[in-house]
């Protein structure tokens, strides 16, 4: 053997000696058989592990498509205003003098969305009906536009008068269907009233296939929406359950709490006399409200907003804008184009 070669196996020899002595970290240790008790807790670990990697998504995998409202297929978004409002159409008007604050794409015919129930409500309302009566929810109350869920469980039952408060205070939809398929000649006849009182109150935009707002063929314009406020604040009943900023209701063996679904409402810089929130994806995030606002009893409609907070958000610029103004404020001049969808 070459004196190279037998020096090449020592240091090898010495190498292989020192590592059997390094230390063995906590990740490359052999682990003890485990007993039972071990076995069970290392399979719940890796369950665990299993199911969060199936749920842990890639942001672009977890982002879904939204789908473009009315409004922004017809452009409605691009028209700017002084208040870069985020809503594609707005109207506010002083209640008492009809004077015109503030106009954006007012006479654009959209999806109203669950401003809907506002008719509703009204109409059950003026019906007279015992609100004492107790009314079950059936499977044809069940949402199959949208197919969204409800707390009020096919079987339930409630009087009209909570009916009529859910559906205008948390806007509930299964309450809402409810009372149209319940009042008198059932639902064709509601929805066929509902256009007539539409009509009768000069609302020409406006259109109502059923009394929710889930549908996007119920349609409407701002101005023809403030016309609607106006004639729902004459109603006690609908300032009062509309506004009211939450309510319980027994059904069955459970008591349910619901909140309103405008929170301003709980907003001590607001005074709102009556309000409904809508949303459907064709319509945007809309509301309608009669605040005052500077010692002026004010109706505001903002349609078509993009985001969940914008309507909310939108109310507050039109307030501090109002209550920055001079005692008379002047109509608004810059706004904007009209379009008719």
């Amino acid at each position: 053997m070459s004196h190279t070669l037998k020096h090449f196996l020592q240091s090898v020899a010495l190498t292989a000696f020192v590592f059997s002595f390094a230390p063995v970290s906590a990740a490359d240790a052999v682990p003890p058989p485990k007993g039972k008790v071990a076995k069970k807790a290392e399979n719940r670990r890796v369950q665990r592990n299993f199911t969060a990697s199936i749920r842990r998504k890639p942001a672009a995998m977890r982002a879904v498509a939204t789908k473009p409202s009315f409004g922004q297929i017809a452009g409605l978004h691009l028209a700017a205003d002084e208040l870069a409002l985020k809503s594609s159409v707005a109207l506010v008007i002083d209640q008492d003098t009809r004077e015109v604050l503030l106009r954006k794409n007012d006479s654009a015919v959209l999806p109203i969305a669950s401003i809907t129930k506002l008719m509703t409500g009204m109409l059950v309302s003026e019906a007279k009906l015992p609100m004492d009566e107790m009314i079950t929810i059936t499977q044809e109350d069940v949402d199959t536009e949208k197919h969204s869920g409800s707390r009020l469980r096919v079987g339930s039952s409630l009087s009209r008068g909570e009916l009529l408060h859910l559906a205008l205070m948390a806007s509930e939809n299964r309450a809402a269907h409810a009372l149209g398929r319940t009042y008198p000649g059932g639902m064709d006849v509601f929805v066929g009233q509902m256009n007539a009182k539409a009509q009768a109150l000069g609302m020409k935009d406006t259109r109502y296939v059923e009394p929710t707002g889930l549908s996007s063929r119920n349609q409407s314009s701002a101005q023809d929406l403030a016309t609607l406020v106006h004639t729902a604040y004459e109603d006690p009943v609908l300032r009062e359950f509309s506004t009211s900023p939450g309510y319980q209701v027994a059904v069955g063996k459970r008591t349910l709490q619901f909140n309103n679904t405008n929170r301003l409402v709980k907003n001590p810089d607001w005074e709102i006399g009556l309000q409904k929130t809508g949303y459907i994806s064709e319509a945007g995030q809309c509301l309608v409200m009669q605040a005052r606002v500077a010692g002026r009893k004010l109706i505001m409609v903002f349609l078509d907003s993009a985001g969940k907070l914008s309507r909310i958000g939108d109310a507050e610029r039109v307030r501090r804008w109002v209550e920055s103004q001079p005692a008379a404020l002047t109509p608004a001049t810059t706004m904007i184009r009209q379009v008719s969808g």
